[in-house]
């Protein structure tokens, strides 16, 4: 399953591993059959609209103008 309708090349599927709901914001762990984490910090609102909870499918798409590097 992939959503092909928008110009996000980097989409991962998944499920729900975590939610920390927060009164305006929340963080979401994604799971992805590989084993991969993706966290997406949304509104608590877009939590409650898309209905997620623990387990449910889920796919991440990542679009990002920067990715930061640090050193060891």
């Amino acid at each position: 399953m992939s959503i092909t309708a928008i110009n996000v090349r980097n989409q991962f599927r998944g499920k729900v591993k975590e939610v920390i709901e927060g009164p305006v914001v929340s963080e979401i762990d994604v799971e992805t059959p590989a084993g991969l984490i993706v966290t997406s910090v949304i509104t608590t609102r877009s939590v409650k609209e898309l209905g997620l909870t623990v387990g449910k499918e889920v796919i991440a798409l990542v679009k990002s103008t920067e990715v930061s590097i640090a050193t060891l």
